[in-house]
């Protein structure tokens, strides 16, 4: 057992000690003064703290950094390297990370750019892939430029105020497209991708004859039998098209037109498409109508879930399914090549 430490049986708080005497250790025989009731805090502020990095900062604002307090309208004013600040061609390069030269920032398309792939589209009835191919516009820009003006124009018949400062603000801060009616403009982006497709990723080995006409579709159907060829999974197969019979010698001018209307009739096959899966859907939905909400049922069958029990047209697919990685007894190792 260690042995026990009696302690004094008054003990004096720092307090107490602090209005004592120096000399004094003790209470004198007479009462001992009682101690303050509050502590005597002091109003001085304290000295403001910055760290190193913060210091750097502001002696490099104030020095090589004060040409980026005020940039100038119309140029970028991103920050540059000590190597590029000293070069005059590329003062203005969309290049705003110093340390990452790779990172190139893109323009946006302007305000008016907007307002004309607008107008084509909704007042001149021309097709999103018409005014894709002419205006070098991606067709999900398109369409997204046509759904974002048509909310606007229904806030401004409404008197709801737009953000039009904030919009002029940052669009004199970052790098903008502006295209012009009536003139031929460069390509806004690349409208013709082709994205890689799963099937695609695997490497097979088709032997095949040299003297045969190995084609596109050939090709697809290696991979997979489902799988369309590039040229019909491209966003423009009728650029494709158009392009062949210019070659064959068709006239520029009549060639165009045709593509105006093979773009037409595609998009009124998908519009067709849309409509008659909307109203099988609606046909197999039962509505029914509440003060508040509108409830929809439809006729399910729990028992299709495919032959793996993964179908995506059932019911719970999107929730996924419970993962084995952990299960005892299960085999993880595959057992085939696909």
């Amino acid at each position: 057992m260690p042995p026990h430490i009696s302690y004094p049986r008054t003990v004096q708080s720092v307090l107490t000690r602090l209005i004592l005497p120096p000399g004094s250790t003790r209470c004198a025989p007479q009462p001992c003064a009682q101690p303050q009731a509050k502590a005597g805090f002091s109003t001085t502020p304290s000295r403001p703290r910055s760290s190193k990095s913060r210091r750097a900062f502001r002696i490099w604002i104030q020095t090589h950094g004060t040409v980026f307090r005020r940039h100038t309208p119309g140029s970028t004013n991103y920050i540059q390297s000590k190597e590029d600040r000293w070069r005059s061609d590329s003062r203005n390069k969309n290049r705003p990370f110093p340390l990452n030269p790779q990172f190139i920032s893109e323009p946006v398309l302007h305000d008016k750019s907007r307002e004309l792939i607008w107008k084509k589209v909704m007042q001149d009835g021309e097709t999103v892939k018409a005014v894709s191919a002419e205006l070098g516009v991606d067709i999900r820009r398109v369409a997204a430029v046509v759904r974002l003006k048509e909310v606007e124009k229904d806030w401004i018949a409404k008197g709801k105020k737009l953000a039009t400062p904030y919009e002029k603000a940052v669009l004199s801060m970052i790098p903008i497209y502006t295209m012009k009616e009536g003139q031929q403009n460069r390509p806004f982006e690349p409208i013709n991708e082709l994205h890689v497709h799963p099937y695609t990723m695997k490497q097979i080995f088709w032997p095949t004859s040299e003297s045969r006409h190995f084609t596109r579709a050939d090709a697809a159907e290696a991979f997979n039998s489902k799988l369309l060829s590039a040229d019909e999974r491209v966003p423009h197969p009728e650029l494709i098209q158009m392009e062949k019979e210019i070659l064959q010698g068709r006239s520029l001018w009549d060639a165009s037109e045709r593509f105006k209307q093979a773009a037409m009739e595609s998009e009124r096959k998908v519009a067709h498409k849309q409509l008659a899966k909307a109203a099988l859907e609606e046909k197999y939905t039962r509505r029914v109508n509440s003060k508040r909400f509108e409830f929809r049922f439809k006729q399910i069958n729990s028992e299709s879930v495919g032959p793996k029990g993964r179908a995506r047209n059932v019911v719970g697919w999107r929730y996924g399914v419970p993962s084995y990685d952990r299960t005892k007894g299960a085999v993880k190792i595959p057992t085939s090549v696909p």
